[in-house]
């Protein structure tokens, strides 16, 4: 349908619901020849799938990686691939009683009003389950932009309230939030296991780090980098907000602060955050995004039903009690997926 396509030399389109038989993707654009394997895409899909530990959903979904199509002898054919994940763990008796309900802060009010039908069960299309296929995409594009010297790691940076003090790439695969810093980490995880026991939730912030992009890529002027990326972390249910580099504190600098100096060495510092005039500056590409609390939260609230009546409200299920552990690989495929995309249409400039 409209709206769940995204990129343009490398494309893909998302299929699916969360409570329905499968989610997955269709990739357009895949370089002739590139060796793909299940278990490689397999690799990013377990950092995504639910279930991980006690600050994670406890819906358990292996997420095992099925390549329909577009592949030859382990190798792209070029034609487009397809990638289905099918769902297993469904609950969907838990949405029965809250059906004609609009759930605080979901798509519920929003869908049926675009659409004039939705699908209640686990919020269908509406559902961070969707980033599945987007995971198995970015892992693609991901190995490409390795051959290409590119690098991406995301973390979390902060959890509640509670920051990182201490920057450590070791760290992120070794606590169950992806923070960056050991001991902030465990802290973060004693406040979400103690939300999760009041049933609320908390949001938080996750940083991107992006090394060896080369100079000039973007496109002027409506499709600059930071621009495409701006719009594909926005395109992540959860994430309410981004800025590049120095970002909102710009407004609060002098121009002789802000602005990266250079040298004959390069640029003193990266304020920019690795992109100028929305083209990469080949310095580390640097941003950050806000990620909402969960919406699902089994705290008595107040809403509506379909029929305009005042009702309260209680959400029951499985949920995340906090988004960020998990959507970290989300916003690396995101990335991954842009600068594969701006690539493509950068060698199709010179071609």
């Amino acid at each position: 349908m409209p709206g769940s396509t995204f990129g343009e030399a490398f494309k893909i389109t998302t299929f699916g619901e969360s409570h329905g038989e499968a989610v997955g993707v269709i990739i357009d654009g895949i370089t002739p020849g590139l060796e793909i394997s299940e278990a490689e895409i397999q690799i990013q899909m377990d950092r995504r799938k639910p279930g991980q530990s006690s600050v994670t959903t406890p819906r358990k979904e292996s997420d095992k990686v099925h390549i329909v199509s577009g592949i030859f002898e382990g190798k792209a054919t070029g034609t487009p691939m397809m990638v289905v994940l099918y769902n297993h763990d469904m609950k969907s008796e838990a949405y029965s009683d809250i059906q004609n309900l609009f759930r605080p802060g979901h798509a519920d009010y929003t869908y049926l009003k675009k659409y004039g039908i939705r699908d209640h069960r686990g919020s269908g299309r509406a559902s961070g389950r969707e980033t599945a296929g987007r995971v198995a995409a970015g892992a693609i594009a991901r190995k490409s932009l390795a051959q290409r010297g590119v690098s991406i790691v995301a973390y979390t940076k902060e959890i509640g309230g509670i920051q990182c003090e201490t920057y450590s790439e070791d760290a992120i695969e070794k606590n169950a939030v992806r923070a960056c810093d050991p001991v902030a980490a465990e802290k973060m995880v004693k406040l979400i296991e103690g939300l999760a026991k009041e049933g609320n939730s908390c949001g938080g912030i996750v940083e991107c780090r992006i090394r060896g992009v080369q100079p000039g890529l973007g496109e002027p002027v409506f499709d600059k980098i930071d621009a495409d990326l701006a719009k594909a972390m926005l395109s992540i249910g959860a994430v309410k907000g981004i800025e590049f580099g120095a970002g909102f504190a710009a407004a609060r600098m002098l121009g002789s602060e802000h602005n990266d100096h250079m040298n004959k060495d390069g640029f003193v510092t990266n304020n920019a955050g690795g992109i100028l005039g929305g083209i990469s500056t080949g310095e580390e590409i640097v941003f950050r995004v806000a990620v909402k609390p969960t919406s699902s939260i089994s705290v008595p609230q107040k809403t509506i039903d379909i029929h305009g009546e005042e009702k309260p409200i209680v959400t029951e299920g499985r949920h995340d009690p906090s988004i960020c552990p998990r959507i970290v690989p989300v916003i690396e495929a995101m990335a991954c997926l842009v600068l594969e995309d701006h690539y493509k249409r950068q060698a199709s400039l010179h071609a």
